[in-house]
């Protein structure tokens, strides 16, 4: 058997071997390994050492007006505390998930202030008209070409099959 001190879920089982509480077969086993093993031999001793003292251990009684007393302390702490968590409230820092919300509107308020000032379109400035001299033959070819492309658009139009062109 390897030594149940080696990992920490095998040391319940000394726990459990001190309190007499594991089967009569791992038991057996368990006192085989503790006769040879000083480790676990002391950690049963010790263990067993406090459940004896905790077993000799006996609370003082408490007071019959314990009760009574406890909850007017308790009312007391609270007036002195009332005024001062009052008048210091204000200048303690406000809890994150208080200030988060806040934070996220003042970022969306920002962003959209950002994209308004973005979207403005700018004032329209005047057109100015450019006239560029062209000779008498460019002017005959652009017609030309002009032309050209409206009888290929009708021929087009006349071969579809398709109603909509």
């Amino acid at each position: 058997m390897n030594c149940p001190l080696e990992t920490r879920e095998n040391a319940a089982l000394l726990v459990s071997h001190a309190a007499r509480e594991l089967a009569p077969d791992m038991a057996v086993r368990l006192d085989r390994h503790v006769a040879q093993c000083a480790a676990c031999s002391q950690f049963i001793e010790r263990q067993q050492a406090v459940w004896e003292a905790l077993d000799r251990w006996r609370p003082e009684p408490i007071s019959p007006d314990f009760n009574r007393r406890l909850y007017a302390r308790i009312e007391e702490l609270d007036r002195q505390a009332s005024w001062w968590h009052r008048l210091t409230s204000p200048l303690r820092p406000m809890p994150a998930r208080h200030a988060m919300p806040i934070a996220a509107t003042a970022m969306l308020l920002l962003a959209a202030g950002v994209l308004m000032d973005r979207s403005r379109v700018p004032a329209a400035r005047p057109v100015q008209a450019q006239v560029e001299m062209l000779q008498p033959e460019q002017v005959e070819h652009a017609l030309d070409d002009m032309e050209t492309i409206r009888q290929f658009d009708r021929a087009m139009r006349s071969d579809s099959p398709d109603p909509k062109m």
